[in-house]
């Protein structure tokens, strides 16, 4: 009963004065009958027999629902330049983990874009996490055309203790520095897990070998909401407060201008921006560059 009256206060949020009309232009969305899909870096949709005014409806409303921060996708001719080439970290990501017949969710899945690529492996059921309206909508224009049997729920990491189905993987990338008590979303993480389940995360980290973690004054690389950026040996000593075993390091990588970059698909600033312009080595605030750390572990 509790996640029933969640969902129906988060559906109000698609009637919200700025995401109610863009709600309304997918219901005019041309239903396509021949379409086809690569699920590739780019995600591409296309159909023999669409029109070019179709053609020019769907770049409107493609327009209509930036920013788009995850992709790239092509829909129909019209490329959608998205600021991550998101690409790059699920083909990192992709060697370490198998999804065929598993329950898997996406904690934090934004417009989907992981979940479309991890349909070519087969899985059980796919579920994504995220209450963002817009994030929702561009997941729903997308899906308008694929019709995929996807499960978006407008829910977050908090709810996992109270869903109704553990999963066998659940994927959390991008998430655990935006949570104030890091080791209360991992142990949230945990209980969402089936036995022997496995937690693929990623999340910032600064170099060293003391078990501390930086703690941005206001913002870190201008993002206002990261709260702990720690150390590997930190991160590890989270999971196991958290109850996790088999804690394994799969990739560091810092992030380039390859992976994260302005495009006329999003609005204001991108990764150039955040970095001092004599320094990349460092924020603008003058803390260390972003680092990204991949990890897995089990329940």
């Amino acid at each position: 009963m509790y996640l029933d009256d969640i969902r129906q206060e988060r559906l109000k949020w698609l009637l919200w004065k700025d995401i109610r009309p863009l709600r309304e232009l997918l219901l005019q969305l041309p239903d396509l009958k021949h379409t086809q899909c690569d699920f590739g870096d780019t995600i591409k949709l296309f159909d023999q027999d669409i029109t070019e005014k179709q053609k020019e409806f769907i770049f409107h409303i493609a327009k209509e629902l930036k920013p788009w921060r995850k992709g790239p996708f092509e829909v129909f001719g019209t490329f959608i330049d998205t600021e991550w080439r998101s690409f790059i970290k699920y083909n990192l990501l992709e060697p370490y983990f198998s999804l065929e017949g598993k329950k898997v969710a996406d904690i934090g899945c934004n417009n989907g874009y992981y979940l479309f690529r991890m349909l070519s492996q087969k899985p059980k059921k796919l579920v994504g996490f995220d209450p963002s309206a817009l994030y929702k909508t561009q997941f729903d224009f997308i899906n308008h055309f694929l019709k995929t049997d996807i499960l978006y729920e407008m829910l977050g990491v908090e709810h996992l203790p109270f869903y109704e189905e553990k999963f066998d993987v659940i994927f959390c990338l991008g998430v655990l520095y935006h949570r104030s008590d890091p080791v209360n979303t991992l142990k949230n993480l945990h209980v969402g897990l089936e036995k022997d389940g496995e937690l693929i995360l990623d999340t910032f980290m600064i170099d060293g070998h003391e078990s501390i973690a930086l703690c941005p004054n206001k913002t870190y690389s201008k993002i206002p909401n990261v709260y702990f950026v720690p150390t590997i040996k930190a991160l590890e000593g989270w999971f196991e407060r958290a109850k996790f075993r088999d804690f394994e390091i799969l990739e560091i990588k810092k992030t380039d201008a390859n992976e994260q970059r302005k495009t006329d698909w999003i609005h204001g600033e991108s990764l150039e921006n955040f970095l001092d312009s004599k320094n990349p080595n460092l924020t603008i605030e003058g803390y260390p560059a972003p680092k990204r750390v991949y990890v897995k572990a089990k329940r």
